[in-house]
């Protein structure tokens, strides 16, 4: 739809095909026509509205950030992304914490139009409202910042993500792009858990036990993916349901 702290470890790193000193996290017009091009290519919506980003939740275009041991999610107003996006969190913050002993933090996830346009220092060419980007906040302490910065940049020298350091407040922001991320994830022999989950509408006489013995799955599975609170649903409802093997 349109608009010493340990080296990386085997998940993230990965030997450049351009020297890394070609990369940088300073951001400019030509990070900003990438990042849009991509949102392009994915063919995904600039979502307008609250009401356009629940549509979208509700559809499985778009899920939920759970924080964890490994992250939290800051005064986020929208806590919601690109299932690749979320993989990326999920995939960087346990190796952060591994490397920094503490968790890593999420500032902000995607963001309206109507949202975007009210922040001082919101960008008319932001691609928050599509759902591929997420900001960072930066680490004070000055190991895990260059572990976060040199791991930023491997990613971005392999062509799956945008990063960019900014200042006020001092966050990193960070745009994936989802189907080259999920190669790159799949090349290194782990597939993308999100490959994984096929969207489904309820009908008439479907409960959760059934589904989950339908495809492989368990109840609990399913209300997690779903941020379900109990095992009610509705005919019509669309549930985003774990593959299992």
């Amino acid at each position: 739809m349109k608009r010493s702290i340990p080296v990386v470890t085997t998940l993230l790193a990965l030997t450049l095909t351009s020297p890394l000193e070609a990369q940088s996290l300073k951001g400019g017009g030509g990070s900003l026509d990438r990042q849009n091009m991509q949102a392009r290519r994915h063919d995904f919506t600039y979502l307008q509205s609250p009401s356009q980003v629940q549509r979208f939740v509700n559809l499985g275009l778009l899920v939920p950030l759970r924080p964890n041991a490994d992250y939290q999610v800051h005064n986020v107003s929208y806590p919601y992304v690109r299932p690749a996006v979320r993989l990326f969190v999920e995939r960087l913050a346990s190796q952060y914490r591994a490397a920094c002993g503490e968790q890593l933090v999420v500032t902000s996830a995607i963001r309206p139009e109507s949202f975007q346009q009210r922040l001082r220092n919101g960008s008319d060419r932001s691609v928050h409202p599509t759902g591929m980007a997420i900001d960072l906040r930066r680490p004070n302490n000055g190991r895990c910042r260059g572990w976060l910065e040199r791991v930023l940049l491997d990613l971005e020298g392999a062509g799956v993500l945008e990063a960019t350091r900014e200042n006020y407040p001092p966050h990193y922001h960070v745009v994936v792009f989802p189907d080259p991320y999920e190669r790159y994830v799949a090349r290194r022999g782990d597939s993308p858990r999100e490959a994984r989950v096929l969207a489904y509408q309820v009908r008439s006489g479907d409960t959760l036990w059934d589904l989950a013995r339908r495809h492989g799955t368990t109840v609990t599975e399913i209300k997690k993916e779903n941020n379900l609170s109990s095992v009610r649903i509705i005919p019509g409802q669309v549930l985003r349901i774990p593959q299992g093997s």
